[in-house]
């Protein structure tokens, strides 16, 4: 099955219109690797004792590096050779990932004593993990569209 013929038999009438059962699992997929590189960032940097800039820096990066290791030893497995394995993990992940991060990261930045919080804070983890819940809930919408396109996570599933 070809890229755009796959994308399609994930659309409800073959018209763009993308199920969001597909784009939920496409952002579960993108939240998945951003969680665990944002809070292993997070504990990681909090634990050292690291400013605010550092800690988020760190943890948008693993989030990035998790985010699109998920979706490259998925298309490695399928068979891709590491050059094209990172160009759809970079295709199907770049918009929902940075999405994901500047929501997420949002929250975490503007809710007050949260960047001041540590490990054993209730309000470390709340608005940590409350920021993913809101982050899927606006990064689905954007999927939904992406895939619908040909865009975002639809590239991998040509894959699969």
């Amino acid at each position: 099955m070809d890229h755009s013929t796959h994308a399609t038999a994930h659309t409800d009438h073959g018209d763009g219109a993308v199920t969001w059962s597909t784009a939920v699992r496409a952002t579960l997929h993108c939240l998945t690797g951003c969680a665990i590189g944002e809070i292993l960032g997070m504990v990681v940097a909090t634990a050292l004792g690291w400013g605010n800039v550092a800690t988020t820096v760190l943890a948008i990066a693993l989030a990035f590096v998790f985010g699109y290791s998920l979706t490259l030893f998925a298309v490695r497995r399928a068979g891709l050779d590491l050059r094209a394995a990172v160009k759809v993990a970079l295709a199907a992940d770049s918009v929902s990932i940075a999405v994901m991060e500047l929501v997420d990261n949002g929250i975490v930045v503007f809710t007050p004593g949260a960047m001041e919080a540590q490990l054993s804070d209730g309000l470390f983890w709340s608005t940590l993990l409350g920021g993913f819940v809101i982050a899927f809930l606006i990064t689905t919408p954007v999927n939904r569209w992406m895939i619908g396109r040909g865009k975002g996570h639809a590239v991998v599933h040509a894959y699969h």
